[in-house]
């Protein structure tokens, strides 16, 4: 594996610390004063310098001074630093810093080093965590509104894995409740079909899809017409069973056709063993810390709520834990709530070393969010944290219209039925192309148009105009390497100090950025500011590119000059490997060539 990115913004952080450490010597910060709030970070306005950082006005107090003047003992020392140029201190007491412009030709070098490796880092120090996602009720195929989720929960483990965390991506199957009795009811009904019996319209309430028919004739293959002669109560676990696995195996190719992957499918029904089994186990568990008594709810304010009945009943002391009302664990027939569940599920996941967890929720779960989380606080001792991450709707448009597609359900669009029109990578991207708490719409006609306002053939694009230039450079330069170590270990040689045009400045800031985006939108549990990322690294050197089309001593080929030629042909190589890096993260391909 490749060894994670020491990156120039944690460099100079390290720089800032190491001065502070020499004022606590000196007596002017006491020894107790907490360096974690200090930050070094991009400026807000690139006019400002290339980094700024607010060691002064978070430690100001620590230091019984003011800003101001706890600035000017810091900035003294930066500009004796070999690595910075100039240093302004703004405002109240932040300090701006301009570095020299070996500081980002040794950032590119850094790149050429690590290949598709750079940015890989070590803040998740290989901690466990458990991303779950999906997660859709095996009641029938996956539809265009599980897409986006399927495609945010596998992007965000994978950029979890590339900061060093250890990852397990978990999908939970609901196998057990209501929704799965109906499910062995349509498939039944299904089966009755399939053995030659008319069946009318589908009865409402049960599922009409047509994708259930394949379940029915594999039953009647199977039992021919012996279930016919069975109760309900006999043919309803073996239906069940039956179209579960054939639902579940339909969920998995659709998965599959979208390059998205679980390490485990966890079954809700596993949890309910004789007994009870774990989810009375851990409601016991609740009850004797006294965070389970019987009681009843007040009535709900405003609208109503959805499990509230007026009658005495087994509840989890949920507010006890930051959620606004008490809340239910059984039903009136004495089963389990979904919520109880759910516990023993978290639970679960705590007692196999998952004290980080991570849940990928639709938008009509969003209320669900504190109960959970107080429930986790309740059986893991405050021990086990739940970030939920709720993704919001997608709206199909072609060509800005809302759209109609060919579907085998009643009311709803196959993620198939769009993974096979404009393909596995525009789906990905698009659906990482914007926050995943905020509504989408998904173009299926914008998303395949070859043009700077397609975000992913522009990023895409990029890599390939990196490749495009490499072969026309080969014409100039016969031996330069086609494999990108060789090309990487060439390039690193190069007289780079010759970029000192303002765009190639640009470009090697804006390389040298994409580790610390990466530690970030680790930390925030949000892929989407790679996707924004990529689309600003491609538009600046397709600027480049263009800039030198119309002045030609910025082309990145010189035929007369093969040092500048080589200098330009590292940072292609710079943001070809990082535009590679970003794509692989994000599980969208770096194509060589477009076709």
């Amino acid at each position: 594996m490749t060894t994670s990115t020491v990156h120039i913004f944690a460099d100079v952080l390290a720089r800032v610390h190491d001065i502070c450490r020499a004022l606590i010597a000196e007596g002017t910060l006491p020894e107790t004063v907490d360096l974690s709030r200090v930050v070094v970070e991009p400026p807000r306005d690139a006019s400002h310098g290339d980094m700024a950082t607010n060691v002064a006005m978070v430690l100001a107090k620590d230091a019984r001074a003011k800003p101001r003047d706890l600035a000017e003992k810091v900035a003294e020392r930066l500009r004796a630093d070999a690595l910075v140029e100039a240093v302004e201190i703004a405002g109240p007491g932040f300090i701006n810093l301009t570095l020299k412009p070996s500081a980002w030709t040794d950032a590119l070098r850094a790149v050429l080093a690590a290949g598709r490796g750079y940015g890989r880092s070590g803040i998740g120090a290989k901690e466990k965590i458990n991303v779950e996602y999906v997660s859709a009720n095996p009641t029938g195929p996956m539809h265009v509104g599980h897409c986006r989720g399927a495609v945010f929960g596998d992007a965000l483990a994978s950029l979890l894995d590339f900061a060093g965390y250890d990852v397990t991506r978990e999908y939970y199957i609901n196998d057990a409740g209501a929704q799965v009795d109906v499910l062995a009811r349509s498939a039944f009904l299904r089966y009755r079909e399939a053995l030659g019996e008319a069946i009318g319209e589908i009865p409402e309430g049960l599922y009409p899809g047509d994708y259930l028919k394949p379940v029915g004739e594999a039953l009647a293959r199977e039992y021919g017409d012996r279930l016919t002669k069975q109760s309900e109560a006999e043919w309803l676990p073996v239906v069940r069973d039956k179209a579960i696995a054939m639902m579940m195996d339909e969920i998995r190719l659709d998965l599959a056709a979208l390059n998205v992957r679980h390490d485990l499918f966890f079954s809700e029904r596993s949890l309910q063993g004789a007994g009870g089994g774990e989810v009375a186990a851990v409601i016991d568990k609740l009850r004797a810390q006294g965070d389970v008594y019987e009681g009843r709810l007040p009535p709900p304010k405003g609208a109503p709520v959805e499990d509230y009945e007026d009658r005495e009943q087994t509840l989890f002391r949920a507010t006890a834990f930051g959620d606004d009302v008490d809340r239910p664990l059984k039903k009136s027939d004495g089963s389990f709530t979904y919520f109880a569940s759910d516990i023993a599920y978290h639970k679960n996941k705590f007692d196999r070393g998952f004290a980080n967890m991570v849940d990928v929720w639709g938008a009509d779960h969003g209320g669900y969010i504190k109960r959970v989380q107080a429930a986790i606080a309740a059986v893991t001792g405050g021990k086990g944290t739940l970030d939920v991450k709720i993704v919001q709707l997608v709206r199909l448009l072609r060509n800005g219209e809302p759209v109609k597609m060919a579907k085998r359900a009643g009311n709803f669009v196959t993620l198939r039925a769009v993974v096979d029109e404009v393909g596995c990578d525009a789906v990905r991207f698009m659906m990482l192309f914007r926050k995943n708490d905020a509504l989408l719409d998904f173009d299926l006609a914008k998303v395949i148009e070859q043009s700077k306002d397609n975000a992913v053939f522009y990023v895409q694009y990029g890599h390939a105009r990196g490749h495009s230039i490499f072969r026309n450079a080969r014409e100039a330069l016969p031996d330069f390497p086609e494999d990108e170590a060789a090309r990487g270990a060439l390039l690193q040689g190069a007289s780079l100090g010759r970029l000192s045009d303002a765009a190639e400045l640009g470009l090697m800031r804006r390389l040298a950025l994409y580790p610390r985006i990466v530690e970030a939108a680790a930390l925030a549990h949000e892929p989407h500011r790679i996707a924004f990322y990529l689309y600003d690294l491609a538009s600046e050197f397709h600027a480049l590119w263009t800039r030198g089309r119309d002045l030609p001593h910025l082309r990145f080929i010189i035929t007369n000059d093969a040092e500048i030629t080589l200098a330009r042909l590292a940072l292609v190589q710079g943001v070809v490997s990082v535009l590679a890096s970003g794509l692989a993260v994000l599980g969208v391909q770096a194509p060589d060539e477009m076709r």
